[in-house]
């Protein structure tokens, strides 16, 4: 008798190449309708397509969601070119300017940092001032020159460092209680 042989089922794979194993659970693609049963005295068979809804496809416009890093890098890059732009506009004289402008960028690292960083805000601030003051402070050509003047610049301008903080540290309370608010609705 003459033995017939079967052909394996076809799995997609090009010829010569070994088939590929089995996706998991968590790979497989999901299908684009939920089933659910339907509601009734009968609880038969039948089930009902339910659209899931569909995420918006254009680019949401909002406010900027940075990391804790992130958040430290912008607000130390913003601060650094305000003081280097300050110097170079108003001269050695200009700690004030500085000041005033330190408080939006505080601000706004406190909005734009994602709410899981939250904390990370008023830890920032501080440091991004100490970095943007080194432009402004000391007008030797040195470096001892320089870190004499960032000394004394963070010792004379520390109202405005509180300041700055106080703002960031404010801004970041009042989000934070709303995220845990929000959380609390929903769970």
């Amino acid at each position: 008798m003459e033995q017939h042989r079967t052909r394996p089922p076809y799995d997609g794979s090009r010829r010569g190449t070994p088939p590929s194993a089995p996706l998991p659970p968590q790979a497989r693609r999901r299908p684009a309708v939920e089933r659910r049963p339907v509601p009734g005295p009968v609880r038969d068979a039948r089930q009902v397509r339910v659209a899931r809804p569909v995420p918006p496809t254009g680019r949401r416009v909002g406010r900027p969601r940075l990391t804790g890093l992130g958040a430290g890098l912008f607000c130390a890059v913003a601060l650094f070119l305000l003081g280097y732009l300050d110097q170079l506009l108003f001269g050695a004289a200009s700690l004030t300017v500085y000041g005033v402008l330190f408080l939006p960028v505080c601000a706004l690292t406190a909005l734009w940092v994602r709410e899981s960083d939250l904390l990370t805000a008023p830890v920032i601030v501080p440091i991004a001032f100490a970095v943007g003051l080194f432009p402004v402070a000391g007008s030797g050509a040195g470096l001892p020159s320089r870190l004499m003047g960032l000394v004394t610049g963070l010792a004379t301008q520390a109202g405005w460092l509180y300041s700055g903080t106080l703002v960031a540290g404010l801004i970041v309370l009042v989000r934070r209680v709303r995220w845990v608010r929000r959380r609390r609705r929903r769970g």
